[in-house]
């Protein structure tokens, strides 16, 4: 009789936290890809015999998440379902000693820059030509484009340089030869990303670079939507906005990350930024580029933050009227600099806040929807679900976005765009019908 050992290796890699997680799994498979080696992206048929965990050590929800996934395998293990669990990612970048101890069961630990060590593991060789393929574990018409690695600034609240490094940039040409790879698969749409988007280049250019390479990006041909994420506010380098405005191809579309908006939080979190700075930053993008939407993220229950504090952002969400807005509780996170102060505020008060200020942008959301109706818009089919359409206007990300629902007897193809006018309006998502 066969044992499992005695058929051909397939790898299932499951990917938990961010973006910039999905693409290193995406690079992982293509390497195994290349080797010859069977490999799947969250595959549910449990058909595999080795499983890579790729973690997320971001804040406390998400290392719970982690733990959890890795025990889950380790239990299929167990049971023989399994033959090896490999685990690398921030997590394991960041506690690998420990969770040594604690979870003995795993056959070996890589963290965030060892993907040539975890090949090895998994008898592939790396292969260094293939930088940038990837096995896309996303719908064909869009993909993430990591243009760097790590961050050099040091905001209070923040673990992610202890476990990415400090940043480092790509070259214009390989994010070039990258996106020309994407699109040639079939990507419409490229999502960029980094720790910080802004502070692109000044390693190797000595010079802030995003402008230059958003220019070169717009004029690949097939590459029909740009979307930017998680540019920093402090320092905020205004020649994207004119790129932006000049090239049809970037959608009028940002994600800044604020965090806070009272100065003494902004200063407790090391934000190097003040609340007048960023209004006049907000009032200057939307001058720059008419009609953008502009998302961001708070944190809420930072260790002090007063009750002035959540009506100063409350205030705040209401005078500047931002189009998305994501929220965190405060996660106490060792090493970081934050972590010297006493959290003293208790976790059911953070969860209490953050709904408050997520009701008051909810109110905002609907309101800025309302006025969608009636208007058309070129939207991207992401999906069919339950009979209706499912996609996404220029001013929309993929999964933290609104999504456009559409009723059409006529098949849409997935990954085309089609002109989409708004008969009604929601919350967080529109619907209309394909003129």
């Amino acid at each position: 009789m066969k044992t499992r050992t005695l058929r051909k290796d397939k790898v299932n890699i499951i990917t938990l936290g961010c973006s910039k997680n999905m693409v290193d799994s995406e690079a992982l498979g293509g390497q195994l890809h290349a080797n010859g080696i069977n490999v799947t992206h969250e595959n549910r048929r449990l058909d595999h015999n080795i499983v890579v965990v790729n973690t997320c050590g971001f804040i406390d929800k998400a290392k719970e998440e982690s733990v959890n996934t890795i025990l889950e395998q380790v239990n299929l293990k167990k049971k023989g379902k399994l033959d090896k669990v490999y685990v690398t990612g921030c997590l394991s970048e960041r506690y690998r000693n420990d969770l040594l101890k604690e979870i003995p069961e795993v056959d070996a630990w890589f963290g965030t820059m060892e993907l040539p060590q975890m090949l090895k593991q998994l008898n592939a060789d790396y292969k260094a030509e293939l930088i940038g393929e990837r096995l896309l574990s996303t719908p064909k018409h869009y993909a993430y484009l990591k243009i760097s690695e790590g961050c050099n600034r040091t905001c209070s609240f923040c673990a992610i340089p202890l476990m990415r490094g400090n940043h480092v940039s790509k070259t214009i040409e390989e994010v070039l030869a990258e996106a020309r790879r994407l699109v040639k698969m079939g990507v419409k749409e490229i999502m960029l990303i980094a720790q910080e988007l802004t502070y692109y280049g000044l390693d190797i250019y000595k010079k802030r670079a995003l402008s230059d390479l958003l220019k070169y990006l717009s004029d690949i041909p097939g590459l029909e939507w740009i979307r930017l994420h998680y540019a920093y506010p402090s320092k905020f380098p205004l020649d994207i906005l004119d790129v932006m405005r000049e090239r049809e191809n970037i959608c009028n579309y940002l994600d800044m990350p604020l965090q806070h908006i009272s100065d003494n939080m902004l200063q407790a979190m090391k934000r190097q930024i003040t609340r007048a700075e960023i209004t006049d930053l907000i009032a200057n993008v939307r001058d720059r580029v008419p009609g953008i939407c502009i998302r961001t993220t708070l944190i809420t229950g930072f260790p002090s933050e007063t009750r002035d504090d959540v009506e100063d952002m409350k205030r705040f969400l209401e005078e500047v009227r931002l189009d998305r807005v994501g929220i965190f509780t405060y996660s106490h996170e060792e090493n970081t600099t934050a972590y010297l102060l006493e959290d003293n505020i208790p976790a059911d008060e953070k969860e209490m806040r953050a709904q408050e200020i997520m009701e008051v942008q909810q109110e905002i959301s609907y309101e800025k929807n309302q006025e969608k109706i009636g208007n058309t818009y070129k939207v991207i089919i992401d999906k069919k679900e339950s009979g209706r359409y499912l996609g996404r206007t220029e001013f929309d990300s993929v999964e933290v976005d609104n999504e456009v629902v559409i009723n059409s007897e006529t098949e849409l193809p997935i990954g085309e765009f089609v002109q989409v006018k708004i008969t009604k309006a929601f919350d967080y998502d529109l619907e209309g019908e394909v003129i």
